[in-house]
């Protein structure tokens, strides 16, 4: 096991940007050192911190996924929180006005579809726009940083569950993320990015000594965060992806399903470093809520062969071919379909394409964002 420092625990290297300005601060529960000790108390007692702001899930991770909040003071320290997920998604002229550098700190899980990426990149603009600094105290991706997968965006289906033409996994940090962003938007912005001590691209985050606060309440394991990046996909369908029960992204079903006929089905397939396991479960939210559900339980057994994306699209697959008038797909609260925006295409949808041609169709665009992303990688 080896130790690794996360951008906040190297903040003296902000000094430079923070002392002597009034500083904001964009975090939450997954903002903490190595000694656990929260970026909130920290900064407030190094800099003058002034503002701090909160997207999906609140400043302290008590938020539930969709749900909105108001501003109010931070119980905490009595600074301001401004909401930055709800009415709006970005910095407003009178947030703007609170701060003259931004520290953004927060841990992500490496996919595309995870809003943390979104609420740093418009903050980014807004911030480029007003003359603004921005510090990102960068952490970890707890996928790994050399694997890329998935379909990659196509921006005609651009949403704040994917922007940008990224892959679904696209095995950058939160920091190399924003120095990808910057180029890409061609911001004129004073950006610093905080890096971590002691991370490479290959190391699996079970064998690092570093804190690990779940980013959300529905991705509190690293096994979860490698299921998402596939099972987030059942989200735009009438599919339970497991919220409402102890392993959500995990389990996967519905009351109409045949779980042991699933598990048949899915072993047939052979995919690497997974099993699909018949499973049973009562979501007590979300889908299904109360209802008796049944499907299959994600299991990841070899972590550097498995594609979670391949898994659950082959899962998808072979819930249409067997459950053609039950699966439904869900709208999206802004216009079209909501799994479109989640995989960046609407060729799987409509037909086009099933898990393996759309993957095989993606292959080179993921290839060409290995080399673009060459550029911005902090650490080898």
């Amino acid at each position: 096991m080896k130790k690794v420092l996360c951008g906040l625990d190297n903040l003296e290297m902000a000094d430079s940007v923070c002392k002597g300005r009034r500083v904001g601060l964009m975090t939450n529960q997954t903002g903490i050192d190595s000694h656990f000790r929260s970026a909130i108390d920290i900064l407030n007692a190094r800099y003058n911190l002034t503002a701090l702001f909160a997207v999906e899930h609140g400043i302290r991770g008590n938020v539930q996924a969709g749900e909105h909040y108001d501003t109010q003071p931070d119980p905490e320290t009595g600074v301001p929180v401004y909401a930055v997920y709800g009415a709006t998604h970005r910095l407003t002229v009178e947030m703007l006005d609170t701060f003259d550098a931004l520290v953004f700190d927060m841990q992500d899980v490496g996919a595309r579809f995870y809003t943390y990426l979104y609420a740093l990149s418009f903050a980014m603009e807004e911030c480029a726009r007003a003359g603004k600094a921005v510090v990102v105290l960068d952490r970890i991706n707890p996928l790994g940083g050399e694997r890329v997968e998935g379909t990659v965006l196509d921006t005609r289906f651009a949403s704040y569950v994917g922007m940008y033409p990224l892959p679904t996994r696209s095995g950058l940090t939160m920091g190399e993320y924003a120095l990808w962003v910057k180029d890409h938007l061609k911001l004129d912005l004073d950006l610093t990015v905080i890096p971590l001590s002691g991370w490479q691209r290959s190391d699996e985050p079970e064998d690092l000594i570093i804190p690990w606060v779940a980013p959300s309440p529905n991705c509190a394991t690293f096994h979860a965060a490698r299921c998402y990046i596939g099972a987030c996909v059942f989200e735009g369908t009438n599919v339970s992806e497991g919220r409402g029960t102890t392993l959500p992204f995990e389990y996967i079903g519905a009351p109409w399903l045949d779980g042991p006929l699933l598990e048949k089905r899915m072993a047939a397939h052979a995919l690497p470093g997974l099993h699909f396991r018949a499973a049973y479960f009562t979501p007590t939210f979300s889908k299904y809520a109360d209802q008796p559900c049944a499907g299959v339980q994600m299991h990841i057994t070899d972590r550097r062969a498995a594609c979670a994306v391949e898994g659950a699209l082959t899962l998808l697959d072979e819930i249409r071919a067997l459950y053609p008038d039950c699966l439904k797909w869900l709208p999206s609260g802004s216009g079209g379909f909501f799994v479109d925006k989640l995989l960046g295409t609407d060729t799987y949808r409509l037909g086009v394409h099933n898990a393996q041609s759309l993957l095989a169709a993606h292959a080179p665009a993921r290839k060409a964002f290995l080399e673009q992303r060459a550029p911005y990688l902090l650490y080898k």
